[in-house]
């Protein structure tokens, strides 16, 4: 179920990019600028409440499924805002609005299922986040129609095969393993709050690392493959060294890179190799001190990732 989960992840995040660059390359700046800008505040900062949503739905299934219906009305209306040439500004954000909103749906959903199947473990975590990276990077480099369309009807293919197995499946066993804690609200806050300023860092020296690397197609594979890499790895070394060992020397081998990322692209990539794998700790983290609440951990780590983002390239 995590496998499928994560290869829908890739599939996902590939899709929406393919779909904002057809347009890109079609429409002047203008548009551009605003259609990915309304994509990534949609895309990101609506997961809290749409992770709140991940909470009290009873048959999550209907999420996914209004996920890749929106998707599809996305490829749907791209095609049409480019075969007719409808360069209005409400053609291209309608395409934004219904991409980032099926975005911020999916991962939600899939991070609690992932958190809620697996009892919060950081290794599965880690996986289903990892592979949007590389989805991303796909979706950059082969932006086409062949692509859209494949990626779109495997993911209606692989959302009915996941729910298909999962009604057959019954979640309470992966619930009730899942560590379940009591802390006062204080401390629950403070500490969401200090995992999001966490996120926000990370990804503003992420954005440091990958910012000084150039653009070729070959390196933005290279970017998403180690940024997956990362991600996916991380929860295995926290699993067998302890978060607090891992993050220690994860933390001493980032400092290491920023001061020496003048000399040389494998110090960045290294870099941003380990930035990544604190991913599934913080996601972890988020999980145990707000227990049964996975969707909302999962979007308010989310929203955290804009502002590190748009501190780094202010």
């Amino acid at each position: 179920m995590t496998f499928l989960c994560s290869v829908l992840h890739l599939l996902i995040d590939g899709l929406c990019v393919c779909c904002l660059y057809l347009i890109a390359s079609s429409f002047s700046v203008s548009h551009l600028v605003g259609i990915f800008l309304t994509y990534n505040i949609l895309a990101f900062l609506t997961q809290p409440m749409t992770g709140l949503l991940a909470d009290w739905m009873e048959r999550k299934h209907w999420m996914l499924f209004a996920s890749v219906l929106l998707l599809t009305m996305a490829v749907l209306a791209t095609s049409t805002v480019i075969s007719f040439r409808v360069s209005s500004a409400f053609g291209v954000m309608l395409v934004a609005i219904l991409l980032g909103m099926g975005n911020s749906l999916f991962h939600v959903w899939g991070g609690k299922q992932v958190a809620v199947r697996t009892g919060n473990d950081m290794r599965a975590l880690g996986t289903f986040v990892s592979t949007g990276a590389f989805g991303l990077a796909l979706g950059f480099v082969f932006f086409s129609w062949p692509l859209l369309y494949a990626a779109l009807l495997s993911i209606c293919l692989l959302s009915t095969a996941y729910v298909r197995l999962d009604l057959k499946m019954d979640t309470e066993v992966a619930i009730n393993k899942a560590i379940e804690r009591r802390f006062s609200s204080i401390f629950v806050w403070l500490s969401l709050i200090v995992l999001m300023l966490v996120v926000m860092q990370r990804s503003l020296v992420g954005e440091t690392f990958t910012g000084e690397i150039p653009k070729s197609s070959a390196l933005v594979l290279l970017i998403g493959a180690l940024s997956m890499l990362g991600k996916m790895v991380g929860g295995w070394f926290a699993r067998q060294l302890g978060i607090v060992r891992m993050l220690v020397l994860v933390m001493f081998l980032i400092a290491v890179c920023l001061v020496f990322r003048s000399q040389g692209m494998v110090v960045l990539l290294v870099g941003l190799f380990a930035v990544n794998t604190t991913m599934p700790v913080t996601l972890y983290l988020a999980n145990v001190v707000l227990p049964k609440r996975e969707g909302l951990a999962f979007g308010l780590l989310a929203a955290a990732l804009i502002p590190g983002y748009l501190l780094a390239i202010i």
